[in-house]
C-alpha cells in the first residue's frame, strides 16, 4: 500500500504485471528456496497479536494505533491515490469478533462527514504497530480472509521504522499482501526503496490454483536479511528478490526493522471507485499476525 508519501503510482506497476500474471515473465527474481522457512533456519516468536478478546473489544493500544481520516490531516488527501475511504477507529469499522480475529469492516459513510471530495461515501479503518513494535530482520506473517468486491483494496504491509523522519520511498517499503477486490484469486507483492519506488520494477502477482482468497483464510508472509527478501502465501514462496536486484535500480532497503500496517481501503487507482455498493459492509478478517527472529 502506498501514499505519496507511500503508495501512489505502484498502481500502473501492478497493473502490469497484474495483466501478466499467468506469464512467466516479470521482474528480477534469484534462485531461492521455495519453501519457508528456508532450510537450517530456527525462528523464534518475538511479538505476535492473536486478537483474543470480547467481541466489540478495541485492538490492543499497547500494539497498535490507527490511522485516522482521509489523510489531509499529513498533507495526503486520498492517501495518494484517490480512495474515498475515510478512516476511523470505531468499533463498526475495527475491533475484535469474539472469535480470535480482527474485524477491519469498510461501510458506507453516515451523513454529515466531509471528505477531500464532499460528503465521505464509505469509512473503514487503518491500524499500524508504528511507535510500537518494529520487526527485526527476521519473519512476519499474518493470516487473513479478504472481502471480495470491485473497489475494495486490503493490504498487510510495511514501512521502514524510519518514517516518518526518513521520507518515502528512503525509509523502504514491503508490500506484503496487496489485493483486487475485483479480483479475487490474485494478491501481489512489492518493493519499494530509492530509485524503485512507484513504478516500482520489483513486483510480482501470485494467483490461486484454484479458489479465491475471499473463500476461506491464508497465511501471507515475508522475511528478509541482509541479502534477500521473499515473500510467501500459505507457506510456499511466489516472490524473491536479492540485494544484487534491489541495487540493479538504487539502494537496497534490507537490514533494517519494519512496523506493521493493516487497512481496508476503498477506491481509488488500484481497482477503481465501487460500481456497486451492494458489496458494502466488506470485511477483512485477520487471525493473527506473527513476528519471527532467527537463531543460530
Amino acid at each position: 500500500m502506498k501514499g505519496r508519501g507511500p503508495r501512489a503510482t505502484l498502481v500502473r506497476a501492478l497493473a502490469l504485471t497484474w495483466a501478466a500474471a499467468c506469464s512467466s515473465a516479470g521482474a528480477p527474481t534469484t534462485s531461492l528456496p521455495t519453501t519457508t522457512p528456508p532450510d537450517g533456519a530456527n525462528w523464534t516468536l518475538v511479538w505476535s497479536d492473536e486478537f483474543e478478546g470480547a467481541p466489540g473489544a478495541g485492538v490492543d493500544a499497547a500494539k497498535w494505533g490507527h490511522d485516522l481520516g482521509d489523510g489531509c490531516s499529513s498533507g495526503n488527501c486520498g492517501w495518494g491515490n484517490d480512495e474515498k475511504e475515510y478512516y476511523t477507529d470505531a468499533p463498526v469499522n475495527v475491533g475484535l469478533d469474539g472469535e480470535g480475529h480482527l474485524r477491519i469492516v469498510a461501510r458506507q459513510a453516515p451523513p454529515g462527514l466531509t471528505c477531500y471530495y464532499g460528503a465521505c461515501r464509505y469509512t473503514s479503518a487503518r491500524i499500524t504497530t508504528r511507535g510500537r513494535m518494529a520487526a527485526a530482520p527476521g519473519r512476519v506473517e499474518a493470516r487473513i480472509k479478504l472481502p471480495a468486491g470491485q473497489g475494495l483494496w486490503p493490504a498487510f504491509w510495511m514501512l521502514g521504522s524510519g518514517f516518518p523522519s526518513v521520507s518515502w520511498p528512503a525509509c523502504g517499503e514491503l508490500d506484503i499482501m496487496e489485493y483486487r477486490g475485483s479480483t479475487p484469486s490474485a494478491t501481489s507483492s512489492a518493493i519499494h526503496g530509492p530509485g524503485y519506488s512507484g513504478d516500482t520494477p520489483l513486483a510480482r502477482v501470485n494467483v490461486l490454483g484454484s479458489g479465491n482468497f475471499a473463500d476461506d483464510f491464508h497465511t501471507f508472509g515475508v522475511q528478509w536479511d541482509a541479502d534477500a527478501v521473499r515473500f510467501s502465501v500459505d507457506g510456499g514462496i511466489h516472490y524473491a528478490v536479492s540485494r544484487a536486484d534491489m541495487q540493479r535500480f538504487g539502494s537496497s532497503i534490507l537490514d533494517r526493522p519494519y512496523f506493521v500496517i493493516l487497512n481496508l481501503a476503498v477506491g481509488g487507482h488500484f481497482d477503481g471507485d465501487p460500481r456497486l455498493d451492494t458489496i458494502f459492509p466488506a470485511t477483512m478478517l485477520v487471525d493473527y499476525v506473527r513476528v519471527y527472529s532467527t537463531t543460530p
